[in-house]
Order: C-alpha cells, then sequence, then structure tokens
C-alpha cells in the first residue's frame, strides 16, 4: 500500500486530510513538529510527504532540506503563506508541488496522485536518452550522468529534464514545461518551472551561473544541448 506522511500542527487539517486519503487507499502516517517529522520519515521511509512550512520546533523549509538530504521521496508542501517568494523557496529546496490554504481535500488526493504518477512514469520509461556525449539519463531506474558523474534529480525534476532532453536543442516555454510535467490538473504556475530548473542546474551545472546544458531562450523559456555543442 502507498504511504503518504502528513506534517502539521493543526489537528483539524491533519484530520481531514488524513481521512480523504485512507479512503483513497493510502496508508497515512501524521506528525505535529518538525522533530516529529524526521523521526517518522526515518522510521516508516514514506512513498510521499505532505508537510505544512509552518511548524513548532523546526521551520518546515528546513524539515524539506534534511528530508532531501536522504532521499528524492516527493514533497508536497501545505501552506498558508501566499508570498511566491515562500513558494519558489521550497520548490528550490526539491518540493514537487504545493497547495495553499484554504484548500479542498479532494484536490490534496489529486495532488497526491498525480506526483505518484510523476515519480512512477519516470520509472517505467524503458529507454537511455543521452543529449551529445554530456548528458546521459537512464529512464527506468531515475538516474542521470553529466559528463561522467551522477547526479541525483527529485521525480519533477527528472521528469522535466528527461522531457527536453528527448528533443534536444528544442525551445520549450514555460507553459509547455509545466503541462509536461504537472499536467492540466495543476495550477498554472509557471513560476515553478523556473524554480525547478534553477535547482537542476545546481545539480548538472560546473557553473550554473552560466549553464551549458540548461539554456534560457530569452523571452521565450528554455532549451537543453550538447554543453560542447
Amino acid at each position: 500500500m502507498t504511504s503518504v506522511l502528513i506534517v502539521d500542527d493543526e489537528p483539524a487539517i491533519v484530520r481531514l486530510v488524513r481521512d480523504y486519503l485512507e479512503r483513497a487507499g493510502f496508508e497515512v502516517t501524521t506528525a505535529s513538529n518538525g522533530e516529529e517529522a524526521l523521526q517518522v520519515f526515518a522510521r516508516s521511509r514514506p512513498d510521499l510527504v505532505i508537510l505544512d512550512l509552518t511548524l513548532p520546533r523546526m521551520d518546515g523549509l528546513d524539515v524539506a532540506r534534511a528530508m532531501r538530504r536522504a532521499g528524492d521521496v516527493p514533497i508536497i508542501m501545505l501552506t498558508a503563506r501566499t508570498e511566491e517568494a515562500d513558494r519558489v523557496a521550497g520548490l528550490e529546496l526539491g518540493a514537487d508541488d504545493y497547495v495553499t490554504k484554504p484548500f479542498s481535500a479532494r484536490e490534496i488526493v489529486a495532488r497526491v496522485r498525480a506526483v505518484l504518477r510523476r515519480a512512477q512514469a519516470a520509472a517505467m520509461q524503458d529507454d537511455i536518452v543521452r543529449v551529445g556525449d554530456s548528458v546521459v539519463l537512464d529512464a527506468p531506474r531515475m538516474q542521470v550522468q553529466v559528463e561522467g558523474r551522477d547526479v541525483l534529480l527529485t521525480a519533477t525534476e527528472f521528469q522535466l529534464l528527461l522531457h527536453m532532453a528527448r528533443q534536444p536543442g528544442r525551445v520549450f516555454t514555460r507553459a509547455q514545461l509545466l503541462d509536461a510535467v504537472h499536467g492540466v490538473a495543476v495550477e498554472s504556475y509557471e513560476r515553478a518551472i523556473d524554480a525547478h530548473v534553477k535547482n537542476i542546474r545546481r545539480k548538472i551545472e560546473p557553473d550554473p551561473r552560466s549553464p551549458r546544458h540548461l539554456q534560457t531562450v530569452f523571452g521565450v523559456g528554455y532549451r537543453l544541448v550538447d554543453g560542447d555543442a
């Protein structure tokens, strides 16, 4: 059974989300603060985490950072913060999606399913994709090598890079990339693509400030090219 960890300090929200997820067939564990979240995470190794950014004892962004150091589990941010900078900060830490309070519990279930589908779709690809001699993506294993070194990406980052790698040199708009990794059911938030691109660059580029592989096409979007081209 697919397992989900809910981290939120509001009992009513935890009960609501837990009830809907359990009815949808998920196994659910919960935590009410950052320290407890990391303990439960280490013990249960959930398939996905729903994480509130505003937590007692340990900020949600710090919790996400610690979880990211431990692996690439999908993370959905759950937050009352409406500032764009907060959402971008979470996405740049490797969160896969976000939901802003107040929210519909049905929306949470839909987001959970969408994020898990992306992770499963990336894992089910059956080929090796190359961009020149520099970038190699092993789709079944969700593994990336750039110039011979292994790179660890989240499921969303991998799916985004894989989508561009299948058509190297093509310029994609932010809307096209958002649709490729999220699908039409998710709110169109094009700055999310910028956050994911920044995160990918930090991992694959020798100098993220002067990218050789994942390039910006100003006024349009992004393209992936062989760094030696």
